[in-house]
């Protein structure tokens, strides 16, 4: 089938339960979560050489000069070297050797330009533009100010990937981290700081969601109809791919802002609500950023409620750019300052994560566990935007789905995986440790790799406006225009958060 073949008969659709939560519930045959890009990229290249209809590759952004193989065990397969590492020279030797495939790529619009100048990707997008079974298309399709967020790959309509990592540069890491690596550096030459991340990859029915919301997506940029690929008995799950969960439920959630007729979507926002107060014994959460005062204020009514809940936030130790710097660190501060004055017990704790060598590791990683019970991956972070600005797509899992009452020994065992590889211990200290996860980290002896609190400094105060106000990270569309007086702010009246100046 090619790529402008729209008359493939449907799969038949997953049973539906839309509500504020979720979009869509399905069923997958095998779940596994990827951490780090190293082997994100290795895995979806042996994915793709699987593919026989269409690969569709949703992005904020692409990079067609990284290297796909290259991750830890490429090594082990010699017949790797018959086809190009390269991901432009990659999907070009792809659909020239399967004709009956069709490639896909959707990147935000916002920074093209620049982005097509990087070094030789220009000549591969011209290269791409050669075959016609090659499609590159532009996404605008969102309000002035907002962005296209959501990084989800779909092949065959039978497995998919969504999570934080992006096919791009600067982002190859693997879970050790090492301070000199030699594969942490860009196509340009220039080494970039330890990088950490993950995504999600799925198969069988929850691959056909995530292909129709990818096709939904293309179609929304523009770039016109895709109908379902047709049904086929193979899966392209790598033989190599672990496996983590089997015979499981994902459900998957998404955020858009309202435009062109298209209505608001906010699921995302409320299924991070619902999910904090579900907790009662811990929430263990990575993320890019920590600015959203809706999530901010769920975790203050669970950590001023009777026996609160542990929180464990792994962040980075600052944004990239001034620019998201002045919006989101500040914000940070001022949102864990209003955290701490009803969290007495200092139930709620934030850390970095450092090499071996005492660099930053920056996280870029979207996760979010509860209890054991619960196990959450997408693209949204902590912040508003992520809640109500950018096209945004989250997959969970939740032991309480009937299909998943089997889950919680898997999702606990990733979390000790986690813990281990950013306190630099093995795992099974991790297992036998029976206090908490802030005493684990405080007081284990790192072998390597360590977690430190975060240092939240001193504000100026013209960055307590900046971010008290929510200038540079607004809740929703239409907020990026009014004036400060209409703005609802970091802080609002009737809720557990301090206004500014009461307590802080």
């Amino acid at each position: 089938m090619t790529s402008g073949d729209d008359t493939a008969p449907a799969l038949p659709a997953p049973d539906p339960a839309p509500s504020e939560t979720v979009w869509r519930y399905a069923r997958a045959a095998r779940a596994h979560v990827v951490i780090d890009a190293a082997d994100y990229f290795d895995l979806l290249q042996q994915a793709m050489l699987g593919a026989r209809q269409r690969i569709m590759l949703i992005g904020w952004d692409f990079d067609t000069r990284i290297q796909l193989t290259g991750g830890r065990r490429w090594w082990k397969v010699p017949h790797r070297a018959q086809y190009p590492a390269r991901f432009g020279g990659f999907i070009v030797w792809l659909v020239r050797r399967r004709l009956s495939l069709g490639v896909h790529v959707l990147r935000w619009n916002f920074g093209a330009l620049k982005a097509l100048l990087r070094g030789s990707m220009l000549l591969d997008i011209i290269r791409w533009s050669w075959n016609r079974r090659v499609t590159f298309r532009l996404d605008s399709a969102h309000p002035l100010g907002c962005s296209h967020h959501q990084k989800i790959v779909a092949i065959d309509d039978c497995f998919a990937a969504c999570g934080g990592i992006d096919l791009t540069s600067s982002r190859r890491d693997t879970p050790e981290h090492l301070d000199d690596a030699p594969t942490r550096r860009s196509p340009n030459g220039k080494t970039y700081q330890p990088w950490h991340d993950l995504s999600m990859v799925v198969d069988g029915e929850a691959a056909a969601a995530l292909g129709e919301l990818a096709r939904e997506r293309w179609e929304r940029a523009g770039a016109g109809m895709l109908a379902p690929c047709a049904p086929q008995a193979e899966s392209p799950w790598p033989a190599e791919a672990r496996t983590d969960f089997r015979d499981v439920e994902i459900g998957i959630a998404r955020t858009r802002a309202a435009y062109n007729g298209a209505p608001e979507i906010r699921e995302i926002e409320a299924l991070f609500v619902a999910h904090i107060a579900r907790a009662q014994k811990f929430i263990y959460a990575e993320s890019q950023y920590f600015a959203s005062r809706r999530i901010a204020e769920a975790m203050a009514q669970r950590l001023a409620a009777p026996d609160p809940p542990e929180i464990i936030l792994i962040t980075a130790a600052t944004a990239e750019g001034w620019l998201q710097r002045e919006a989101m660190d500040s914000a940070r501060v001022r949102l864990m300052q209003a955290l701490a004055a009803v969290d007495p017990a200092r139930r709620f704790r934030a850390y970095v994560p450092l090499t071996a060598g005492g660099q930053p590791i920056y996280v870029h990683s979207k996760l979010m566990i509860v209890d054991d019970e619960i196990l959450r991956v997408g693209s949204a972070n902590l912040n508003n935007r992520s809640m109500g600005l950018d096209s945004e797509c989250d997959v969970f899992l939740d032991s309480r789905r009937p299909a998943n009452a089997h889950i919680t020994g898997a999702i606990t065992r990733l979390r000790h995986r986690l813990l281990a590889e950013h306190c630099g211990i093995p795992r099974g200290d991790v297992a036998r440790h029976t206090g908490s996860m802030a005493s684990l980290i405080e007081n284990c002896r790192p072998r390597g790799k360590r977690l430190v609190p975060l240092d939240l400094g001193a504000l100026s105060d013209t960055e307590k406006v900046l971010a008290d106000n929510s200038l540079l990270d607004p809740e929703r569309a239409e907020e990026l225009f009014e004036p400060i007086a209409r703005r609802r702010g970091l802080f609002r009246k009737g809720g557990l958060l301090r206004r500014p100046g009461e307590g802080m």
